[in-house]
């Protein structure tokens, strides 16, 4: 059975490498980030196991804190091995399950020029599966068009009006402001 243990700064060591592969560099955080964010207690590494195996198959790198009691999954993967086997659906539940007294969960698909169509409808879908929602949102992360997606647990989807709000808190949490206005472009969606 899959179970969840919030990682430490080993663990990110470990698992930087798969995350460079796993998503691309202009929306990677900083190593040195991450460690600083965890040892504030604003992030924490989400690592899903067999508990048979004590294999490590998925993992979830999340901004716990932030306005409004959202959290920010920044990063969502299943090891290359796993992938197809369902691991990230239960993964997904797991990680629904212990963010469960939070308003709500973000994540951000990042659309990049150079992807491929099929992999952003599959992530859609995927998300979709778990009740997650895209918002209205006006950023870019690398250069590149963010579509935020809103899982209600909690609170509201309706978060539109404060989306640029919540998503400048999670980046000041992690990112110096010189590195986060190199990383972030947001504004705030004109009605």
């Amino acid at each position: 059975m899959l179970k969840l243990r919030i990682g430490n700064h080993t663990d990110i060591e470990k698992y930087y490498i798969a995350l460079q592969n796993d998503f691309d560099e202009k929306e990677l955080l900083p190593k040195l980030s991450i460690h600083k964010a965890m040892l504030k207690g604003e992030m924490e590494f989400c690592i899903f196991y067999d508990d048979m195996t004590q294999m490590e198959e998925a993992y979830a790198l999340v901004v716990k804190r932030g306005v409004y009691g959202y959290v920010l999954l920044k990063y969502f993967g299943v090891l290359p091995f796993y992938r197809g086997q369902g691991i990230g659906v239960n993964a997904m539940r797991l990680l629904n399950k212990h963010y469960a007294e939070k308003q709500g969960i973000l994540a951000e698909l990042t659309v990049f020029d150079d992807e491929e169509d099929q992999t952003l409808i599959k992530l859609r879908k995927f998300f979709a599966r778990f009740g997650y929602v895209k918002i209205d949102s006006d950023y870019r992360i690398g250069g590149s068009e963010v579509e935020l997606l809103v899982k209600p647990i909690q609170g509201s989807e309706k978060i539109d009006a404060v989306a640029h709000r919540m998503i400048n808190d999670f980046y000041s949490r992690v990112l110096s402001s010189a590195a986060r206005s190199k990383m972030i472009d947001i504004k705030p969606i004109e009605k």
